[in-house]
């Protein structure tokens, strides 16, 4: 049987392995989508979007650094609870230092980024909850990193979680999203195992057309110094949401 979301104690995300894993060093893939977000948040004026939401926000903050070029106010919507003390950690004090290649990186890439790391997370709040708990058409921008796919192993609760992701955002309102290529249930850790739908760019391409508008779809190829969950590489995409007319979105 297919693991489903509420099937899983997210409240026991193992935060320090998955930092450990991924996060205490800048790999290759994430320069990557810090490359491509980049390029995305370029397009926008500073500040000119007043709410945004990253939505799963975990304990990777390269996502809000980026947002916070054009973000007067972001919300970070987090469910898990180790993940959510990690974020409150890091907005009330000083970030560990760790971040701070990430935020040089996304400075390099986009002058908008505020020129300290506190800085760039100062427009952060942390909201407790998931993306069920979101209210539709709050935001003008949403952003999601690495969550739907790894939420579930059930293909129809995936579908589910973009379409909500989608609806976040006001019609209109602005997409960014990145997605493990074709990973599978994983581990993270020596013991703790995590869900995995397996996706790839036709499938993002396939799920994402019916919501949006102007959508991108592009992958980048798997990083050899990240562990191996079993996955090919990553799937970026932009686009708005449908249905939307105007091209302001406060």
């Amino acid at each position: 049987m297919a693991v489903l979301n509420d099937d899983v104690n997210w409240d026991s995300w193992p935060v320090e392995d998955y930092l450990s894993e991924n996060y205490r060093e800048l790999h290759p893939a994430d320069a990557a989508v810090i490359s491509h977000h980049s390029a995305f948040y370029r397009e926008l004026a500073p500040g000119s979007v007043s709410r945004s939401v990253e939505v799963g926000a975990g304990p990777n903050l390269y996502p809000l650094i980026l947002a916070s070029a054009v973000s007067r106010r972001i919300d970070a919507v987090e469910a898990g609870a180790s993940n959510a003390a990690y974020l409150a950690r890091q907005l009330s004090g000083p970030p560990e230092e760790s971040w701070l290649p990430f935020h040089a990186l996304c400075r390099s890439l986009n002058p908008d980024v505020p020129d300290t790391l506190e800085g760039a997370l100062s427009p952060v709040r942390l909201v407790h909850g998931d993306l069920r708990s979101i209210e539709p058409g709050g935001y003008g921008l949403a952003s999601m990193h690495f969550v739907a796919e790894g939420a579930t192993e059930d293909f129809e609760e995936f579908k589910d979680f973009c379409r909500r992701f989608v609806e976040c955002a006001v019609p209109g309102g602005h997409l960014v999203a990145a997605f493990m290529e074709n990973m599978p249930t994983y581990r993270i850790g020596a013991e703790s195992r995590w869900p995995g739908c397996p996706v790839d760019t036709d499938v993002i391409t396939e799920v994402f057309t019916p919501l949006t508008d102007r959508l991108t779809v592009s992958r980048i190829q798997s990083d050899p110094t990240l562990p191996d969950y079993g996955d090919s590489g990553m799937v970026l995409l932009t686009g708005v949401a449908a249905a939307g007319d105007s091209a302001e979105f406060q």
